[in-house]
């Protein structure tokens, strides 16, 4: 133990802030959700209002969270849905009550294609969510990152490929395009491309994106607009070739995304859309902050110890004659507060030793 007096720490010269962003690449495959494990990685509830994905058989303790999947209908939608209607509307209001809020009237506003909330461009009314786990997500989604490819022909072409037309959704602006007015953080626009360009016809025009959703980087939240699986002449961005996309797999009848919408419970909706996804990946950002205090121990300091066993006989143990330099080994630093309450301990691989002849400064971080 150092000399019992304690040395104050100039903030402007001694401490300092830091401020890390780690990263990790989350991917989940369509086997994951649409697969590997049948549906027992899938859990639906007795109120019927959302469905979760897990990345194990649920009911085993190893199981993690993945995503919730569920639909909402906005209250000025085209669509007449009867099966579920007020759940479809009450999810729809929550959701953009959390991420969207409230003009000045009170009023809730509703999800915009551009993100221009306040002015009257094109509304998403008919809308897909899903919500990703705190456990993946983290602090938020990394920016630029987010990318999910969708099947938009019948799950195996005849050569036995798997969705041999896709459709990728990215936030390609998301790393410097982002926009700010959110109640919840930041958020981007998600923009679907041409995943498999070597269809003919072209899924989509060519060298064309389209703004089909938004994603919420710090909620972890992607609103997927139902154009996505509209033709151009039904208000979508598909090549009119691909008409009535079948949202429930290669056995059933043909059913557009409106069909689904308005006929099928949530979890009917929700089991369409995860059989048609085809990959799914982002990376995850965790912040963080660092305080670094550098503790400077001058020629003249903590060269002596209160340890017991550091005298003997009135004597200084180390030393063999009058004439040697004090001499002490530092083992730990303590950061105390301003009335001398230890709050924080480090400790030093190995002793370092301390005379009169050398000055040692140890950098301490304390991560939060």
């Amino acid at each position: 133990m150092a000399d019992s007096f304690y040395k104050s720490l100039d903030v402007g010269k001694d401490v300092v802030g830091t401020r890390t962003l780690l990263h990790e690449a989350i991917p989940l495959t369509g086997t994951i959700v649409s697969g590997t494990y049948g549906t027992n990685n899938i859990k639906n509830y007795a109120h019927g209002m959302f469905q979760s994905v897990y990345d194990y058989p649920y009911l085993s303790s190893s199981a993690n969270h993945i995503f919730d999947i569920t639909v909402g209908v906005g209250a000025n939608s085209a669509l007449t849905p009867v099966t579920q209607l007020s759940k479809k509307l009450n999810i729809y209001n929550q959701m953009a009550q959390v991420l969207v809020g409230y003009d000045a009237a009170g009023s809730v506003l509703q999800f915009d294609e551009d993100g221009d909330i306040l002015a009257g461009g094109n509304k998403l009314d008919n809308v897909i969510f899903l919500n990703f786990s705190r456990l993946l997500t983290k602090d938020e989604l990394k920016k630029g990152t987010f990318q999910l490819d969708l099947g938009v022909t019948p799950l195996y072409a005849e050569d036995g490929t798997v969705f041999a037309d896709r459709l990728r959704i990215t936030d390609a602006s998301g790393s410097d395009g982002y926009l700010v007015n959110s109640p919840v953080g930041d958020y981007g626009i998600l923009y679907a491309t041409q995943s498999s360009p070597a269809s003919t016809p072209p899924v989509l025009a060519a060298n064309q994106s389209y703004p089909v959703g938004l994603l919420y980087y710090q909620a972890g939240v992607a609103v997927l607009s139902s154009s996505i699986f509209l033709t151009a002449g039904d208000g979508g961005i598909l090549n009119n070739s691909f008409h009535n996309v079948s949202m429930s797999g290669p056995t059933s009848t043909s059913e557009t995304i409106n069909a689904v919408l308005t006929g099928s419970v949530i979890t009917g909706s929700a089991d369409n859309l995860r059989t048609r996804m085809y990959n799914l990946q982002f990376n995850n950002t965790v912040e963080l902050n660092s305080s670094i205090y550098f503790c400077r121990a001058n020629h003249n300091e903590f060269n002596y110890s209160s340890n017991p066993t550091y005298t003997s006989g009135s004597q200084i143990v180390v030393k063999t004659s009058g004439d040697d330099l004090p001499v002490s080994y530092v083992t730990t630093v303590g950061l105390y507060s301003a009335d001398n309450e230890l709050l924080a301990v480090a400790k030093l691989s190995e002793p370092i030793r301390k005379d009169p002849t050398t000055e040692l400064t140890f950098r301490v971080r304390l991560d939060y």
